[in-house]
C-alpha cells in the first residue's frame, strides 16, 4: 500500500497531476543516419522470417471483411422482419462491424486470424446472435470450423471464412439504428450496457485508443511487429498461460513511441528494452490518465482496491473501464519476462554497436534444454471433431497449475512452454495434445526427496472436474495425463527454429526393479446417474519401457548434479513394503499415447470461464466407486532418496480419466 501511496505522490510531484498520469515525452531528437540504416537492417530480417503478406493477400483479407459486414448486415434485416419490427425501423436498422487487434493497428503476421465487433441495435438480443447469425453463417459454403462458445469471458463466434480465421464478438447499443458513421469511443454509450457488451466494446475501443496515441503510426507497427516475432520466438506471449497478450506488448510499445516521438523504428526496439529490462514492477504502464465516471464499472485503482494492489504487473488499458491487460502475470512468468527483457536489452546495445546482427535477437529458445525437471501434461481426445475446443478450454486452466506449483518452498520457478504439441490421429481416430512445464529448484532449500506432487495436482484435477461437468467432456471419452520426466527422458525435439516436431525417442527395454509393483487400480465404476466424485484417478497397472539412458540411474538435483549414492537401495523397497506405501512401476514418456509424429498447429478456443478463479471442489474420497486405492501416496516423483545403486528411476504417472457411472 505505501508503494501506491509513494508512487502517486511522485507522479503529481513530476507531472503536476494525479491518477497516474502518463510522463511526457524523455527526448524529442531526430533520428541519424545510423539509426536509418538500422531500422532498414530490422525491416529486412522482419521480412526474411515471412511475417509480412503480400498485396494480394492482404486484398483478400480485406474483401472477406467486407464480404462478412454484408452478410451480418442482412441478418440483421431479417431478424427485424422476424421481430415484427416496424418496417422503417428494418430500413435504417444499419449495423457495422469493426476490426480490432493487432489487424486494426496494422501490426498482424502472415495467416493471423481476424478479431470482429459486431455492433446491433439495442432490441437485438446476444442470444439471436449466437442463434440465427450462427445458422446463418453455417449455410454459407466460404464457411468451416464453426464454433460458438457463448459462455466465455468475451463470447465468441470462431469460423475460417474463405481460409482466414475470424473471432467474432458481438455488442448492442442502446439505439434503435447502428449509423454508419457511429463513435465507439464515446464512454457514454456504455451506460446501462451490460457486462459482456461492455467486454466486447473494449475490444476496439481499446485497440483505437492505442492507435490514436501514437506520434508515428508506420514507426510503431514496424516495432510493434519486431517485438511480437521476438516475444514468441522467446516463448513469452500468451495471456491466457500467465505472459503477456498482444494487447500488452502493443502498450508498451506504444508508452515508449510517446516518450521517444521523433525515433526510428530500430531506436523504439532498443528501447523499449532499455526501459523495461530496468523497470520496477508493480509500477504501472499507462497511455492516459485514469478515467473514474462513476461505479458502474470497475476502474484499475490499487488505492482503494486490493486485488489490484497484487498484481505483479500492471500494465493498463487506456479505454474506459481501464484494467489491468496483464493480471494473469505470475511470480515465475514475470522472472522470466524480465530475464528475457535483460537478454534483448544487451543484444541491441550490441546491435547498436555494430557488433551484432537483428537475427540473433529473433532466435528461438530451447526450452527443453532449460530445465532439469518437467511435467507434462497430455489431452488425448478420441475424435479430432471437438479437440480444439477441449484444448482451449484446459489450457485456461493450466496458469493455476502453475500458480500452485510456485506456492512449493523448494520450486522457485515454473515455466510453462507456450508452444504446445499435436501428434496427428492415431488409427482408431484418436488425438493427442501436450504440454511442458519446467521446473527450477531452489538449491537453498531443496533436498534429496521423493517428488510427492499429488498435493499440489489437487486443485489442478478439481478444477478439470468442474470443467468437464460444464463442458460434457467425460461424455466424449477425453483424459488427461500428468507425468514428471527429467531433461535426459523427455523425447520433445526442436531441430528448426519455428518448427516444433513430435518424435520420439526409440525405447531401450529394461528389466523392471524389483520395487516397481503394479499399483492399486479404479474400481469400475457402479451403476447409477451423475458423475463420480471425486475424478477418476487411475494409475498405470504394467512396466513400461524406459527410454532413459545409463544418465538416469543415479538420482537427479536441481539442474541435473547427480548426488551422492545412499547405502538403503536392498532395503527401500520393503520397507516401503512395510509401511503400507503403494509401489508404482517404470514408466516412460515414450509409451504415452499419441507421442509420434508432426505437430500440428491447432486453433485454441477461447476460456469458457471468467478470470475468476473459481471454487475449488473438494473431493469425497468415501464415495464407494472410488476406495483408498485410487489415490496414490507417491505422485510424480523421482529416484527416492533411499536408492543409489544403479537403476531405473522410479516415474510413476497420473491419469487424469474423465470416467461415468452407467
Amino acid at each position: 500500500m505505501s508503494f501506491w501511496r509513494n508512487f502517486n505522490k511522485e507522479r503529481e510531484a513530476a507531472v503536476g497531476c494525479s491518477n497516474y498520469d502518463c510522463a511526457p515525452p524523455v527526448s524529442e531528437a531526430f533520428p541519424e543516419e545510423k539509426d536509418l540504416d538500422r531500422t532498414k537492417s530490422l525491416l529486412e530480417e522482419l521480412r526474411s522470417c515471412g511475417i509480412f503478406e503480400d498485396s494480394g493477400e492482404l486484398q483478400h483479407r480485406e474483401n472477406v471483411v467486407k464480404k462478412l459486414e454484408s452478410l451480418y448486415k442482412e441478418w440483421l434485416k431479417e431478424t427485424c422482419v422476424s421481430m415484427d419490427v416496424p418496417e422503417v425501423v428494418t430500413d435504417k436498422v444499419g449495423g457495422k462491424i469493426f476490426p480490432f487487434g493487432s489487424y486494426h493497428l496494422g501490426a498482424d503476421f502472415k495467416g493471423a486470424d481476424i478479431d470482429i465487433l459486431c455492433v446491433g441495435p439495442g432490441f437485438v438480443e446476444r442470444k439471436e446472435f449466437f442463434t440465427s447469425f450462427y445458422n446463418k453463417l453455417k449455410a454459407q459454403k466460404e464457411v468451416k470450423d464453426l464454433l460458438a462458445i457463448e459462455e466465455a469471458f468475451v463470447p465468441v463466434i470462431k469460423l475460417t471464412y474463405d481460409g482466414i480465421e475470424m473471432d467474432l464478438v458481438y455488442a448492442r447499443v442502446n439505439l434503435r439504428s447502428v449509423p454508419e458513421k457511429i463513435s465507439l469511443l464515446d464512454d457514454s454509450l456504455l451506460t446501462n450496457l451490460k457486462p459482456e457488451c461492455v467486454r466486447s466494446l473494449n475490444g476496439y475501443r481499446v485497440t483505437e485508443e492505442i492507435r490514436r496515441s501514437v506520434p508515428n503510426v508506420s514507426t510503431f507497427q514496424l516495432a510493434l511487429r519486431a517485438i511480437k516475432l521476438w516475444a514468441k520466438r522467446r516463448r513469452i506471449y500468451s495471456n491466457k498461460l500467465g505472459f503477456l497478450g498482444g494487447v500488452s506488448w502493443a502498450i508498451m510499445v506504444a508508452s515508449i513511441c510517446k516518450m521517444y516521438p521523433n525515433a526510428s523504428a530500430s531506436t523504439v526496439v532498443h528501447k523499449f528494452f532499455q526501459d523495461f529490462s530496468v523497470w520496477t514492477w508493480p509500477r504501472p504502464v499507462l497511455l492516459r490518465t485514469l478515467v473514474y465516471h462513476d461505479k458502474s464499472f470497475a476502474v484499475w485503482n490499487p488505492l482503494d482496491n486490493k486485488a489490484d494492489r497484487a498484481h505483479l504487473m500492471p500494465i493498463i488499458t487506456p479505454a474506459y473501464p481501464q484494467q489491468n491487460s496483464a493480471f494473469n502475470v505470475s511470480r515465475s512468468t514475470l522472472a522470466i519476462i524480465k530475464e528475457e527483457l535483460q537478454r534483448g536489452y544487451a543484444i541491441t546495445e550490441d546491435i547498436q554497436e555494430g557488433k551484432e546482427k537483428w537475427a540473433k535477437l529473433f532466435q528461438t529458445s530451447k526450452f527443453t534444454n532449460q530445465y532439469q525437471h518437467y511435467i507434462k501434461l497430455q489431452l488425448t481426445s478420441p475424435t479430432e471433431e471437438k479437440h480444439p475446443e477441449w484444448v482451449g478450454l484446459l489450457e485456461s486452466k493450466i496458469r493455476h497449475l502453475v500458480k500452485t506449483l510456485e506456492r512449493i518452498e523448494y520450486i522457485s520457478r515454473a515455466h510453462v512452454n507456450t508452444e504446445s504439441l499435436t501428434a496427428p490421429p492415431t488409427r482408431d481416430g484418436k488425438i493427442t495434445t501436450s504440454w511442458l512445464i519446467g521446473l527450477l529448484l531452489d538449491p537453498k532449500v531443496y533436498r534429496p526427496r521423493v517428488f510427492n506432487l499429488y498435493p499440489e495436482l489437487k486443485p489442478f484435477r478439481c478444477h478439470v472436474y468442474n470443467l468437464s461437468e460444464t463442458t460434457n467432456m467425460t461424455e466424449n471419452g477425453v483424459t488427461l495425463w500428468s507425468r514428471y520426466i527429467l531433461k535426459e527422458n523427455q523425447t520433445w525435439r526442436d531441430p528448426h527454429p519455428g518448427n516444433r516436431v513430435f518424435r520420439p525417442v526409440a525405447p531401450t527395454v529394461r528389466p523392471q526393479t524389483p520395487s516397481a509393483a503394479p499399483c492399486g487400480a479404479v474400481r469400475p465404476a457402479m451403476t447409477g446417474k451423475g458423475w463420480p466424485k471425486p475424478l477418476a484417478l487411475k494409475r498405470n497397472q504394467s512396466s513400461v519401457p524406459s527410454t532413459s539412458g545409463p544418465s538416469a540411474s543415479a538420482s537427479v538435483g536441481p539442474q541435473g548434479t547427480k548426488r551422492p549414492s545412499h547405502p538403503q537401495l536392498e532395503t527401500s523397497a520393503k520397507r516401503m513394503r512395510s509401511e503400507g506405501q503403494p509401489t508404482c512401476p517404470v514408466s516412460s514418456p515414450a509409451a504415452e499415447p499419441g507421442s509420434s509424429g508432426p505437430s500440428q498447429s491447432t486453433k485454441r478456443a477461447c476460456s469458457s470461464e471468467p478470470e475468476t478463479q473459481s471454487k475449488k471442489l473438494k473431493p469425497d474420497l468415501k464415495t464407494p466407486a472410488f476406495t483408498s486405492q485410487t489415490v496414490p501416496a507417491d505422485e510424480l516423483c523421482d529416484q527416492p532418496s533411499g536408492l543409489s545403486t544403479p537403476a531405473a528411476p522410479v516415474k510413476h504417472n497420473i491419469t487424469f480419466k474423465l470416467m461415468r457411472r452407467f
